[in-house]
This record gives C-alpha cells, structure tokens and sequence, in this order.
C-alpha cells in the first residue's frame, strides 16, 4: 500500500494542480517552472547553475536511464530547486554510470516528482508563462500551498549570481596560447573545457571582481559567462563590462551575453516561458547559416533599445524571431544568447570558441 511519504504534489501558482509521485529527497522547494525539451542531458541540465532557483520539467518521458557519473557535471553540485518527470527508469544502464539518478539526487537534497502528465504541464506553461510554484512531499492543503508561493521570493529583481559564483580566482589548467579570464556568472564547466581545447590557459574569476584585478592579470581576452536569473539585478558585472568593453576581446554567453547589453545602454526583458532544450533553430544573419542550438534562458536583450549604433545583431532564434547574439567589431566583442558549449546531440555552434581564439590573435 503507497504511504504518505511516497506521494509528491506540484502546484503552480495559479493553482493548477499536479499530483505524483516523489523520487530524490523529500521536502517542499519553491521556484520558477520551467519546461526543457532535450531528449538527453538531464545531468547536464541538473548541474547547470542557471537553473537556480528553478523547477524543471522534463518532456522527454523516460528520465535516468544512464544513470549519472561524476565526468559530465557542469558545476561543483546541482543547483535546480526541484525535477519533474514523466517516468524514472526502474534501470541505470551505462558503463560509465556511478550511480542512479534518484540516489543522486537524495544525495543533494533535490526532490523530484514522477507520475504526472508532463505534456499537460508544458502546455500549461506554453500557454500561460512560467510561473512561481512548488514541489512538496510535507504539505498536501493546495490553498495553503499557493498563499506559500504567492509570499516566497520571485525571479525578477534577484541577484542570484552571488550563490553561484566561486569564491576566489583559481586556475583551470596551466597552459595555453592566450590568457582567457573567465567572469564566473555560474559558468559551465564545458566552457572551461572547450576554451582549454581551443588553446587557451584559462583563469576562474569571482563575478563581483574588481576590473582593475581583470586588467592587472593581462589577459589576451575576458570572457563573461552564463549563469541564473534576472541580468538587470547583477549591476556590478554589468559596470565590469561597462568598464572594460573596448579595452580587450570579449566573448558573451547567455546571461554574459545579456550583461553586455545591459552595459552597452539596451534593457533586457522577460520572455514568456523561457527557451530551455537542445532543438533550437539559430540564423546566422551574416552567413545565413542555421544551426541547432542549446539554450536555457528567461530573458533577452531588446536590440531595438540599443543605443550604440555599432553593436548590430548577428543571430535570430526561428521558433520567435528574438535576438540571439550581437557584435561590435570596434568594441572588439561579440556575444550570444545560446549555449556554444553545451552538447545535446548537435555541436553546430563549437566554431565560436575558434572564433574568440582568432579575435585574440588578431588583437595580439
């Protein structure tokens, strides 16, 4: 007989209800419902510390069939407030698995949600946003459960980039070609990686560094990295890039990205339900290319608020026309709002690490 312990309720804050079954650590965590439509990767996402203080639904039905290692993190733990899946696999088949995703995610202290119809939450949330709510394996009184959200903290206005950051400088690898100081937003360790392959001697930094401890390092190039939340709350990095776009190369990914807006004079705004999967379809403006591209986002910046007439945009996401990358070669930067790192299947957008490589070696 299923006891009480075992069951696991979602609601979001509009009071629509979603009753299963819990899996991982047992609890009531609040945040953000989102939905992501890769078919594999859900270590990776688990990991990524843009996902902070988010609840993530996955659409792909059967989740933890390979079980998790300890190779294919993105971050020192997993950061998502909760996971909501269709079905755990009962197996955790893979030669290199350690452990099984339920066991892994107890040991973080993530609760999960199976057994509900993950097509009609994302749905739901295509339709009416993403929205605050809560996972609960405690409280099951639904009205009680929404005036908890209604009063729990929101997304917009937080900074969230002082939780995820690192605490002190530190080297990533020893040697390379250029010297690329990374500003840790909440950045993915395969950006660390793929800067490594291209080349490059890569150095870790907090995101609430000073710029004159960026300049005093004398890299070849800065790079502003991914990470959670509203971009417009984190002003110290965006008076960084303020500081220091123009003065050497800089590449932008996602939330990096959007702070190069913000600093530029643009404003930023929230999208409906996000971008969050391995499927997006990205135009090159420039070679009319498309690639497939990663993405997991809450936010863009809105190009037509730009003021510096020579930033122009050089990418447009084909699922809702919004910008997804800029450059200003005056400036010597450019940026986008996917995940060049990220590997769901498709590595159509590898080429912009070379491209960063290349930018210092014509500034050198």
């Amino acid at each position: 007989m299923t006891t009480k312990s075992m069951h696991a309720i979602l609601v979001l804050e509009d009071g629509k209800i979603f009753k299963g079954k819990s899996f991982g650590a047992t609890g009531e965590r609040f945040g953000e419902a989102v939905f992501n439509t890769s078919i594999t990767g859900y270590q990776e996402i688990i990991t990524d510390p843009s996902y902070k203080f988010q609840i993530v639904t996955m659409t792909y039905p059967l989740i933890g069939n390979y079980g998790v290692n300890e190779e294919d993190v993105e971050s020192k733990k997993p950061w998502l407030s909760a996971f909501v899946i269709k079905e755990l696999s009962s197996i955790s088949s893979n030669w290199r698995s350690t452990m099984a995703l339920d066991e892994y995610l107890k040991k973080h202290d993530i609760p999960g949600i199976q057994g509900i119809d993950t097509r009609a939450l994302t749905r739901h949330l295509r339709l009416q946003g993403a929205m605050q709510a809560v996972v609960s394996t405690e409280d099951f009184d639904t009205s009680r459960l929404i005036k908890k959200i209604k009063a729990s903290q929101h997304l917009e206005g937080v900074d969230l980039v002082k939780d995820v950051t690192c605490d002190k400088a530190y080297d990533w690898n020893k040697k390379g070609k250029y010297k690329v100081i990374v500003l840790d937003c909440g950045v993915k360790f395969n950006i660390l990686r793929n800067l490594e392959k291209a080349g490059c001697k890569v150095v870790v930094m907090p995101a609430a560094v000073q710029p004159k401890e960026i300049l005093d390092a004398k890299p070849d190039g800065l790079l502003f990295s991914n990470g959670p939340g509203d971009p417009a709350a984190v002003k110290y990095v965006i008076k960084t890039a303020q500081e220091l776009v123009g003065k050497l190369p800089i590449f932008g990914i996602c939330l990096g990205h959007q702070m190069l807006g913000l600093a530029l004079g643009a404003k930023t705004y929230k999208l409906k339900f996000g971008h969050h999967g391995g499927n997006h379809p990205v135009k090159d403006l420039n070679t009319g290319k498309v690639a497939i591209t990663s993405q997991n986002h809450g936010f863009n910046v809105d190009m037509n608020t730009m003021p510096d007439k020579g930033t122009v945009a050089t990418h447009l996401n084909l699922y809702d026309n919004t910008v997804e990358g800029m450059e200003n070669s005056k400036l010597k930067f450019f940026s986008v709002q996917y995940h060049p790192e990220a590997g769901p299947g498709p590595h159509d957008a590898g080429y912009l690490f070379e491209k960063f490589v290349k930018m210092m070696e014509k500034n050198a």
